[in-house]
């Protein structure tokens, strides 16, 4: 009996030591990031010397080089472009609507509106009488109605959601499919409540997709105070519209993704990749999304660097081309980890905003999870723990050619995210430094514990 309490106190002082090790290490980590953090300066750079910087403009490509020239500043092993082909759509123009009747009276009432990403222009100026339904459920009850008209869907987030997110999955299928669920019964167009919690009428744009069988009609999503004025007008009596965009594509564009690597010392083989996304909306500067992922990424080098940090596994950094309306950036990185039989043993994304974070989400087995959600009482300082479900759209596509690679994502307050997603609001002087830093303490943390300890349980 001694001889086993002997045994179990060993091992109890050694896996002590081991955290003690580990908790110092992050310490050391979090103190030079939030004392000589770059993150909020690079941000600076990122979103107010280049801009907006939709996927195929100038500034997509400036930011390209921005990233890759900063990058190498910092000392990694190397840095390289990874070129991929991608779609070009333009906006083309002032997206346009107004309600020019109500119940037989003239009117002219402009809304705040802005063509959804992908969506074709309306060639010309269309004037259609509005149907508004609540879902696609009423939109099949009222199928017979739907021809010639304009199709409103009040795609408001269920408020009972406190997880944004899951209320922006549910809302986020009239975005994404709404035009050619419409388009299936004849509409002529189609509008959607804004993606957003904000009490305000900035509309939010964002991607949608066209099923081949129907016509393109165009589509934009209205600011939420109009979208909800709109929605009670048509609910009572006769609204008339007119409406007017001008999307387009042009052939397809080479971009890039931008890729720093730290060589592993004892495990070159096994990566960890950690990354967010250079591209963002033509009508913001994309602070929020993705801009505080691209400079939690390259903070993250560079608090590796500054320490002299030697990892044992391959880590790299990756700023993603083309996230908002393609994932050829996502696709082409895990394209190239499958052509060269690379062992992707663990992706993390940020893309959820700089704000305060709360914790790394991990999607992985369950004797896997039991292993990182141990680590929480480490990220605990910093205000994190480890929660089960990470995801993020850029590094999903390694996960689908490799399911055993563990996917995981920072995860900040999300209540106020929606206010700014893929509107005009999301500028950098919505972000607050030290919320940015300490996502970027955290993001540091994880990495280092999973190239120190691995995922396998």
């Amino acid at each position: 009996m001694r001889v086993i309490s002997t045994l179990c106190l060993t091992v109890l002082v050694g896996f002590s030591s081991i955290a003690q090790k580990d908790s110092l290490f992050i310490k050391r980590m979090s103190d030079e990031i939030m004392t000589n953090g770059k993150a909020y300066d690079l941000l600076y750079e990122l979103t107010k010397k280049i801009g907006g910087r939709l996927a195929g403009s100038p500034q997509g490509q400036q930011a390209a080089e921005w990233g890759k020239r900063n990058m190498e500043a910092l000392g990694p092993d190397r840095v390289f472009f990874q070129s991929h082909k991608m779609m070009n759509w333009k906006r083309g123009g002032t997206d346009f609507a107004s309600i020019v009747g109500v119940n037989g009276e003239s009117r002219i009432q402009p809304l705040a509106v802005l063509a959804l990403g992908n969506s074709m222009g309306s060639n010309g100026m269309i004037e259609a009488e509005v149907l508004a339904v609540a879902n696609f459920d009423e939109l099949e009850k009222r199928k017979d109605e739907v021809k010639g008209k304009i199709v409103y869907f009040h795609s408001v987030f269920d408020p009972t959601k406190i997880q944004t997110f899951r209320a922006y999955g549910e809302s986020g299928v009239y975005r994404r499919s709404g035009a050619s669920r419409a388009a299936k019964y004849g509409a002529v167009g189609i509008m959607i409540h804004s993606l957003s919690t904000a009490p305000d009428n900035a509309p939010h744009t964002g991607s949608m997709v066209y099923d081949p069988a129907y016509p393109k009609i165009p589509a934009v999503a209205v600011g939420p105070d109009d979208a909800k004025m709109l929605y009670a007008l048509a609910k009572k009596g006769k609204v008339q519209m007119q409406m007017q965009t001008y999307g387009y594509f042009l052939p397809e564009f080479e971009d890039r993704n931008v890729v720093a690597e730290i060589k592993g010392s004892e495990f070159p083989n096994e990566y960890i990749t950690l990354g967010g996304h250079l591209d963002s909306w033509d009508v913001n500067e994309g602070a929020h999304d993705d801009g505080a992922g691209v400079v939690h990424t390259m903070e993250v080098l560079r608090v590796m660097k500054a320490l002299n940090y030697k990892p044992k596994r391959t880590i790299r950094f990756v700023l993603f081309a083309n996230e908002e309306n393609g994932v050829r950036g996502g696709n082409e990185y895990a394209n190239q980890a499958k052509l060269n039989n690379e062992n992707h043993i663990m992706a993390l994304e940020s893309d959820e905003g700089g704000f305060t974070p709360r914790s790394i989400g991990m999607t992985a087995s369950k004797e896997a999870f039991k292993k990182f959600q141990a680590w929480s009482s480490l990220l605990k300082p910093y205000g994190c723990e480890v929660t089960f479900g990470g995801s993020g759209t850029d590094i999903g596509p390694l996960a689908r050619i490799n399911p055993a690679t563990v996917i995981a994502g920072l995860v900040p307050d999300s209540q106020r995210y929606f206010d700014l997603h893929h509107a005009k609001t999301d500028v950098f002087e919505n972000v607050n430094k030290r919320e940015l830093l300490l996502g970027a303490v955290n993001i540091a943390a994880i990495i280092y514990l999973v190239d120190q300890y691995g995922v396998n349980p």
